[in-house]
């Protein structure tokens, strides 16, 4: 039987506009950083630690990353890929796909619409209601689960369970 594969898929938390900031360079708005730890506490509840993640460059999902791990207690080896910033979902697919094959969760941060364009291509099926709700909306630190049986670079639109879709908030 093939392994069983995870990919977490976690949307940087929201991000400030300053004037004059390039859209690579901006940095998380102060919800953004009361969220991007609740994001990380949520990951380690839920127990989805990743063995790999894969993170756009962009800062605000560089902060993401970063305040997220400060709550999980692991350090997995992470990949910032210039790919995955404005990437639709099949350039993110595509990256998905070269995970080395004794990696078992993955998660990936980025941004919309090609976070959730990928959550809709890859699940086939979904538990509750929340392929439902992944189409209406997937607001910044929004978390969805992902799982299937297979190898990464067979993953393919529509093999795959969505199993979770959290949006985390912190504090004011």
């Amino acid at each position: 039987m093939s392994p069983l594969r995870r990919l977490v898929v976690l949307r940087h938390a929201k991000s400030a506009r300053p004037e004059g900031v390039p859209d690579h360079e901006r940095p998380l708005a102060p919800r953004g950083l009361r969220d991007a730890p609740a994001a990380g506490r949520w990951l380690a509840q839920a127990d989805c630690l990743p063995d790999l993640v894969l993170c756009s460059p962009a800062r605000r999902a560089r902060q993401t990353w970063e305040l997220a791990a400060a709550q999980m207690g692991s350090t997995p080896s992470v990949r910032y890929d210039p790919r995955l910033y404005g990437a639709d979902a099949e350039d993110i697919l595509e990256v998905v796909c070269e995970v080395p094959a004794d990696v078992g969760t993955v998660l990936l941060v980025g941004h919309n619409p090609g976070l959730q364009d990928l959550i809709l291509l890859l699940a086939g099926e979904a538990l509750g209601g929340t392929l439902q709700r992944a189409q209406t909306k997937f607001p910044t630190s929004a978390v969805a689960v992902l799982t299937w049986r297979g190898t990464w670079s067979a993953l393919a639109p529509g093999v795959a369970l969505l199993t979770d879709l959290a949006v985390p908030r912190g504090e004011e």
